[in-house]
C-alpha cells in the first residue's frame, strides 16, 4: 500500500557507474573512478549528487544535498508563482445588440487579449429570438 519513494537523484555509494564527470565548487572538473570521487566528497564533507544519468560518463557534483533539494524546490516554487493562467473571458452578444455596444464589447475584447487572456464570443438567443436569426 505505501511504496517507499526513491530520492529523485543518487548520491554517494547509490551510484553504480565505474566512472563520473565530476563538477563543482572546490573541485577539478574532469573524469574520475567512482570511488575517488566519492573519497574527495567526503574529504571536503559534502555528497556526491548524480545531476546527469543520461550522459556518459554521468554528470556529478560535490555538493550538500539537502541544500541542493531545498534550492531545487525554491526554485521550481518561483518557476511556478511566476507562470501565469491564462483565463477565457467571455463575450456575450444578442441579435438585437446595437452598434455602439458591438464596439465597445470588441474594444473589451482587444484588451483582454492584450493582456494575455483568452476570448470566447458567442451569440446568445432568447426566448423565440432563435426563429428570426436572419434579422
Amino acid at each position: 500500500r505505501f511504496q517507499k519513494q526513491e530520492p529523485e537523484h543518487r548520491i554517494n555509494e547509490k551510484i553504480k557507474t565505474p566512472e563520473v564527470r565530476l563538477v563543482g565548487d572546490n573541485v577539478e572538473v574532469g573524469v574520475y573512478s567512482t570511488p575517488k570521487a566519492l573519497e574527495r566528497a567526503n574529504q571536503l564533507g559534502l555528497d556526491l549528487v548524480e545531476i546527469s544519468p543520461t550522459a556518459n560518463p554521468p554528470v556529478c557534483k560535490i555538493i550538500d544535498y539537502k541544500k541542493f533539494l531545498y534550492e531545487k524546490k525554491r526554485k521550481d516554487k518561483e518557476v511556478k508563482s511566476n507562470s501565469k493562467q491564462t483565463e477565457i473571458k467571455e463575450i456575450r452578444f444578442t441579435p438585437s445588440t446595437d452598434e455602439h455596444d458591438f464596439d465597445f464589447k470588441c474594444k473589451h475584447a482587444e484588451k483582454f487579449l492584450k493582456d494575455g487572456n483568452k476570448v470566447k464570443a458567442f451569440v446568445q438567443f432568447k426566448g423565440r429570438a432563435i426563429m428570426f436569426q436572419d434579422r
